[in-house]
Order: structure tokens, then sequence, then C-alpha cells
């Protein structure tokens, strides 16, 4: 797990409902049952500003930081997504792009892996659709100074053939399989009571970050456009009871860390 990976976890499922914002003796010292050591954490924070997600402030018990505007909308949206409380209804038409897709093999995997999270699957090198526009996708593409053309478009062929388009932008088997793996994995990770809060917090903190991927994998197609008995929604089902089931002990974990950084140290 990188730490800049598991920073956007922790802000995300733990501490934007908690004002969004942490000292950094908190974010040490909730990353280090995942393994991930102090000057890991500071360099990925440090990135992270950089990259405009999180802003430094003064906190009465040191230095800390707080989700930028962007971060607070990146992770609602990703939150809604990886709890599926959003209702994502589809019109029958698709978002198109034409994109001019980047000549450098590291700045493609970069623009695949970012609409991919956005939603969108490729048909060809240079022409992406999703089931639903996505509101961030102009933005991204004029920051990285990459031409493309946008259309809404339905289908000439009707359900069938939207089906098969789905098919061709997206590998509906090969995510099958990875869910059914998510769910035949996580079971070890959580079929066992945790010892005590802190191990209930690794519990579910990995569950959620190894379910968080999906989010680059699955647009969370309409049922229509979807196999029968899609494994997507067992794993859902199995997400939600385990993650809900572990919450309560995981809150009291993080509760007692940023309490523990709030207090002044004792004197010698």
């Amino acid at each position: 797990m990188q730490a800049r990976s598991a920073l956007f976890d922790l802000y995300g499922d733990y501490l934007r409902p908690r004002g969004g914002r942490a000292p950094v003796a908190a974010l040490v010292r909730l990353l280090a049952p995942l393994g991930i050591a102090a000057p890991a954490v500071r360099t990925a924070v440090s990135r992270m500003v950089r990259q405009g997600w999180l802003h430094p402030l003064r906190l009465s018990s040191g230095p800390g930081y707080l989700l930028t505007p962007k971060a607070t909308r990146r992770l609602d949206d990703s939150s809604a997504r990886i709890y599926r409380t959003g209702r994502l209804a589809w019109d029958g038409k698709f978002d198109l792009l034409v994109i001019e897709a980047p000549t450098a093999r590291a700045e493609r995997q970069r623009l695949a892996a970012t609409l991919g999270f956005l939603g969108y699957g490729s048909i060809d090198g240079g022409t992406w659709v999703a089931p639903r526009p996505s509101d961030e996708v102009e933005h991204l593409l004029d920051d990285a100074g990459i031409g493309f053309e946008r259309f809404t478009a339905g289908h000439s062929g009707g359900l069938p053939g939207a089906a098969a388009l789905v098919r061709r932008a997206w590998n509906l088997p090969e995510l099958a399989a990875a869910y059914e793996r998510f769910v035949r994995d996580a079971r070890q990770l959580v079929e066992h009571p945790p010892a005590d809060d802190e191990a209930a917090y690794l519990a579910r903190f990995t569950l959620v970050h190894r379910w968080r991927t999906f989010l680059f994998r699955d647009p969370q197609l309409p049922p229509v456009l979807l196999p029968d008995r899609w494994p997507g929604t067992t794993a859902a089902g199995f997400f939600d009871h385990h993650a809900t089931r572990l919450r309560p002990p995981a809150d009291r974990f993080v509760d007692r860390c940023l309490d523990n950084a709030q207090r002044p140290p004792v004197p010698a």
C-alpha cells in the first residue's frame, strides 16, 4: 500500500467526516498499523500539497493538513461510489470523447487511469465512452493540454447495440472475475473477530483500500447493460456488510489517535 494512496483513503473515509484536517502526528500514528513509516507519510503529504490536494495549517497541537476544496469534491464523489449511495440513473445515452492521445507512454497510462476513475472506457486509443458525463473531464483534459471533442450519443442498435458497445469498452468477464476474487480474498481478512480496535481499523482500512480499486475499473454500469447475476452486486453487499460491522471499533481507534495527538507532551 502506497503512502499517498493510503492518505487519500484515510482522509476520505475517516478525516473528511471529522472536518477534513489532522495534525501530522495523528497521520503518522494512523498509517503506522499499515506498515507505512513516518518519513514516507511526510513525503506523501508534501507531494499532495504540491498537487493541490492538501493545505498546510497550524493546529493547536502543531502542524497539520487540511483538505483543499478540490480534494473534498473528489473524495465526496469517491465516497458515494465506494458505498454506492448515489443514484446512478442512465438515460440511454453515452458521453463520447475523441482525444489526441499523448505520445509518451507514461502520459498515456496516467491519462487512462484518470479517465478510468472518471468512468470512461476505451474503445480505441483515442475514443473513450462513459454511461454518464463527468463534470471533471473537460477541466482535466484542458489542464493536460490534450485536444478533444465531446459528443452525447445514443446507439442505433438499441439496447443490444448499447450492450455491445459496453463489451468493447470494458472487459466484463475480467471485471466479474475480479469481483469474485475480491470476495474470496477478503473473507480471510474479515472472517475472524478483531482482537482490538486497532485490529478492526487495520482490517477495515485494508478492506476499503482493496474495494477502492474498483473505482478505476468499474463505471457502475446500469443493470440493463450487465450480464445476469452480476458478481459486482454480490461483492457490494459483502463489502457494505463488513465495512459497516467494523466501523464502530475502527472509529474508536481513529478518535483515540486524534485525541492523543491533541494532548500536550508530558513533562519529563
